[in-house]
């Protein structure tokens, strides 16, 4: 594609010549080869000016900057919004390969995932071919891509959503990140339908306040044509204020159209009535919970807006397979306690998953957890209060440290842990956390361990160590005589 097509109808200036042959986009100097276009991306971890030379000695074509850069040999775009910019370019180049398929992004800060899952459960049901985009990996019907963020760079998105498009995806299910869209990742994307889950403290070392971290999700809605919005949360109203078109709401606890009545939790299923097309349709679904019927709620009222039949919605989620990380009940090998696999990593997600375990667990709930280092700390004393005051043990422990101390990211949480009246201890390393668990497990124990989930590493100052829990529970049952 020649340059001046892959910014038709944007403001730009083009300096240099406006028919150079385009081969592939880049934001990354890295990876540039001869005929690229390359786009210095200001504030990417790092100006992408101080690579610009490095990316046409590589060869690019040309290079986009919001100023002119006069040291640079090359045909050069000015722009006034970079991000913008790459994002409408990359549908341009692309094809625009969403507007092939039905669009469907969910955000919110828990439960994404999970509605993402029962989205892919309920349409391949319907017998449609759907693409997956999100935390734990990206999917094209049953091909599983690797994924390094929730939410794609635009060039990648674009990139991805060709290849859904070309191999057929009748539908994409995405997770829409706030950072995502604050950073333009999803700009130029219309979604058919966008859904709220939920708003609760999480990313505030990204977006500084809650006020941002609210508005930011509700850029999703402003890119929707319909949205589909769990009234029952405090930021509705917020979300709602931001749709551009038709809204939907969905309810557990208010009398409105799409309303779950009938709910059951046991510890094997969530089961709920909703009234949909006329009939009441009974939801069965292999994950206990009361956020379970959020998630579905979310996923079947969205689903129902689609087109897609009731029975395949039904079917769908009764059929639907456990979701990596997501509440994962993990093999004890006989022994007399139950262990819980949870991605909960905020204070409402933490909280959730140890009131889930309670409503079942017929001993203690013990809880190991940690946070995340180089990230929002403000959450931290939080999470160990909500530990202290609902579980029966604690093990605090490491989580994913980065650049930080493990052991000044567990004082942090000690500290809300100390206004509860909660027994616990504090185990820096991990393995040994899960190991002193199962070693003092009692009968009918259930063992919580919280944060990682799906993530199979452990991330220490800048290196990713392998560390997949189902795997570390596996060696330690056997090391402690736990076999099957």
């Amino acid at each position: 594609m020649k340059l001046n097509e892959v910014f038709r109808g944007m403001i730009c200036e083009i300096h240099g010549d406006e028919t150079v042959e385009i081969k592939d986009l880049k934001y990354d100097s890295r990876g540039v080869k001869r005929g690229d276009l390359f786009f210095c991306i200001s504030g990417f971890a790092e100006d992408g000016l101080k690579y610009a030379p490095e990316a046409v000695k590589k060869g690019a074509a040309a290079v986009v900057v919001t100023e002119f850069q006069p040291n640079l040999d090359v045909t050069q775009v000015i722009v006034k919004n970079d991000r913008e910019t790459m994002a409408l370019a990359a549908c341009r180049f692309f094809d625009f390969p969403a507007k092939r398929m039905k669009m469907v992004g969910v955000t919110g800060t828990n439960g994404k995932t999970t509605t993402t899952y029962m989205l892919k459960a309920i349409a391949e049901q319907a017998g449609m071919k759907v693409g997956v985009i999100g935390t734990i990996r990206n999917m094209i019907g049953d091909e599983v891509i690797h994924t390094e963020r929730t939410t794609p760079e635009s060039v990648d998105l674009q990139r991805l959503l060709k290849k859904m498009a070309e191999e057929g995806c009748d539908i994409v299910a995405m997770e829409v990140s706030s950072h995502s869209l604050v950073l333009k990742r999803v700009f130029g994307i219309e979604f058919d339908v966008g859904i709220f889950t939920n708003l609760t403290q999480d990313h505030l070392d990204f977006h500084q306040t809650w006020d941002n971290y609210i508005a930011a999700k509700s850029m999703l809605f402003e890119q929707s044509r319909i949205s589909v919005i769990n009234i029952d949360d405090d930021s509705a109203a917020n979300m709602m204020a931001a749709a551009r078109s038709e809204i939907i709401k969905y309810s557990v606890m208010q009398p409105v159209q799409y309303a779950a009545k009938e709910i059951e939790i046991t510890h094997e299923s969530t089961q709920f009535d909703i009234d949909l097309n006329g009939h009441t349709l009974h939801v069965e679904i292999g994950i206990p919970g009361y956020f379970t019927v959020y998630n579905a709620m979310g996923a079947i009222v969205a689903a129902n807006a689609l087109g897609i039949d009731s029975y395949c919605i039904e079917q769908g989620l009764k059929a639907m397979p456990p979701v990596a990380g997501r509440f994962e009940p993990l093999d004890t090998h006989g022994g007399s306690f139950s262990i819980i696999l949870d991605y909960a990593h905020t204070p409402d997600s933490l909280k959730n998953a140890i009131a889930t375990a309670k409503k079942f667990a017929p001993g203690r709930v013990v809880t190991i957890f940690g946070c995340g280092g180089n990230r929002d700390a403000t959450k931290r004393a939080v999470m160990g209060k909500i530990a202290g005051e609902m579980s029966d043990f604690t093990i605090i422990t490491s989580d994913n440290p980065r650049y930080e101390e493990p052991v000044a990211i567990i004082a942090q949480i000690e500290e809300g842990m100390r206004q509860t009246s909660g027994e616990y201890v504090c185990i820096v390393n991990r393995r040994d956390a899960i190991e002193h668990a199962i070693r003092t497990a009692k009968k009918d124990d259930v063992i919580l361990l919280a944060g990682k989930g799906h993530e199979d590493y452990q991330e220490i100052k800048g290196e990713k160590h392998d560390f997949d829990e189902k795997v570390v529970v596996e060696e330690l049952l056997n090391k402690l005589g736990y076999h099957k």
